[in-house]
C-alpha cells in the first residue's frame, strides 16, 4: 500500500499569522535601492541624448525652410530680371536670418545663372556637429542641396 507523504506545516508568526518568518526583515536592501536609481539614471541619461537629437535635427526644419524660400524669391526676380540676384536685399521677403533665428543667411552668385545659399547654424542650433551648414546650390534653376540629404531630413 502507498503512503502518502504529508508537508510540513507552514511556519508560524509569534502572532500567529501563518507564513511569516519571525526573522525575515521588511522593506528593501540598500543594494536594491541603489541598483533602481542606476537604472534610472541610464534611462534619463539615453532620453536626454535622443531628445537633445530630435531637437537639433527639427531645428534644420528653419534652415530648410529659409533657403527654400530663398530659391522662391530668387526665381521670382529671375522672371523679372533674366539673372538671379547676388544680394539677399534685393529679394523680396528674405532676411539674413531665419524665420527662428537659428540660422544665418547668406547668398553668393556664380554668373547670371547660377547662385549658393547657405545657412549656417547660429545659438543653440550649432551644437547641431553633424550639419552645422546647409547650402543650396541653383545652376540655370536646377537645385542641388548639400553637404547631405540627411541633413535636409530626407
Amino acid at each position: 500500500m502507498c503512503t502518502r507523504a504529508t508537508a510540513a506545516p507552514a511556519p508560524q508568526h509569534p502572532c500567529g499569522r501563518v507564513g511569516v518568518h519571525p526573522r525575515q526583515p521588511a522593506g528593501y536592501s540598500l543594494i536594491e535601492c541603489l541598483v533602481v536609481c542606476v537604472i534610472i539614471g541610464v534611462l534619463a541619461s539615453v532620453v536626454v541624448v535622443t531628445h537633445r537629437q530630435h531637437t537639433l535635427r527639427a531645428g534644420r526644419l528653419d534652415a530648410v525652410d529659409a533657403l527654400t524660400r530663398i530659391a522662391q524669391a530668387q526665381e521670382q526676380y529671375r522672371a523679372l530680371h533674366g539673372m538671379y540676384s547676388a544680394e539677399l536685399s534685393a529679394l523680396r521677403s528674405a532676411s539674413t536670418q531665419s524665420r527662428q533665428g537659428l540660422y544665418l543667411l547668406q547668398l553668393q552668385r556664380s554668373g547670371g545663372d547660377a547662385y549658393t545659399a547657405v545657412a549656417t547654424a547660429q545659438g543653440a542650433q550649432s551644437r547641431d556637429s553633424a550639419c552645422p551648414t546647409l547650402s543650396l546650390t541653383v545652376d540655370q534653376g536646377y537645385p542641388q542641396a548639400g553637404p547631405s540629404a540627411r541633413c535636409w531630413n530626407r
